[in-house]
């Protein structure tokens, strides 16, 4: 398979011989990377790293048709195999797309991550039955974030405050201060996005990724306390690698136990980031048989 380089120069021969190279080439290894696995495959793609800016880069409630869409024609009792790149986003909207997904494959899906699906991107994973992970992959914490601001960090907050106003009561102006920038039902909201990211993903890996695991309650309570605590991995951009995926106790399947599909995913992954960074595209959900739906950034 290609290197970095050798899919771009494909790409401009393409372009300057047939046309439309950046699509012609990503389509070619993934349905190639479908005859090798005998599974659907969907690439869930988002440009965030190569367009920073672009809103729409995060899971959304849209995307949900870019779905619908590329699982329109595909035979469901093959599985899904779903390629994940994502920064994260809203927790409701992951919430249904993965209720969608499960209703089109069961819990027949497995989450495939190239470089990072973080956040929401990890939830997702999380409600598949395995993930596959090179060492160059991430996931990371799913700690609520509310308006750019922690919820546990807020949390945090408000116990220090009260803390420091029982012990020193001249600090309570300061404390005051800090505290007046939330509005008044703020920490319920946080308390509430917290508990729905631990229910939500602990019912997932109970249902999914340790159906029939009589251990299954005690390994689900230690992944989700693993990745919804902000005072643990200290900051919610933390990428956690394969090793400590493997060590919280998700199912992982390493990408260099096979060498010929590390060698198409990557391609593909390689594929994708040359067609954000040489296009207008800012997020691309697309299967085997070139079904996809583009959002383009301005």
């Amino acid at each position: 398979m290609p290197n970095w380089t050798q899919v771009l120069e494909e790409i401009i021969v393409k372009e300057q011989t047939e046309g439309n190279g950046v699509d012609g080439v990503r389509r070619k290894y993934l349905s190639l990377l479908q005859k090798e696995t005998g599974r659907n495959v969907i690439a869930y793609y988002s440009g965030f790293l190569q367009k920073p800016g672009y809103g729409f880069g995060h899971i959304n409630d849209d995307d949900k048709n870019g779905f619908m869409n590329a699982i329109h024609g595909l035979n469901r009792d093959l599985g899904l195999d779903l390629i994940l790149h994502t920064p994260g986003g809203d927790i409701s909207a992951a919430e249904s797309i993965v209720h969608y997904l499960r209703g089109m494959f069961g819990t027949n899906i497995r989450a495939i991550i190239p470089q990072l699906a973080m956040s929401a991107g990890t939830m997702i994973s999380c409600a598949c039955s395995e993930i596959v992970m090179g060492k160059q992959s991430n996931i990371g914490p799913f700690d609520p974030q509310l308006g750019g601001l922690p919820a546990h960090g807020v949390i945090e907050e408000f116990a220090k405050a009260i803390e420091m106003a029982k012990s020193d009561p001249q600090s309570i102006p300061i404390w005051q201060a800090i505290i007046s920038k939330y509005h008044p039902t703020f920490l319920g909201e946080c308390e509430k996005a917290i508990d729905l990211a631990d229910l939500v993903v602990k019912n997932w890996l109970v249902s999914g990724m340790f159906h029939g695991d009589e251990d299954a309650l005690k390994k689900t309570e230690n992944i989700v306390l693993a990745l919804n605590d902000h005072a643990g991995t200290k900051t919610h951009s933390r990428h956690l690698h394969i090793e400590d995926a493997i060590g919280i106790g998700l199912k992982v399947r390493k990408l260099e136990d096979d060498p010929i599909l590390q060698d198409l995913v990557l391609t593909v992954h390689h594929a994708y980031m040359h067609t954000f960074a040489n296009s207008t595209a800012g997020k691309i959900i697309e299967n085997h048989n070139g079904s996809v739906i583009v959002l383009h950034s301005q």
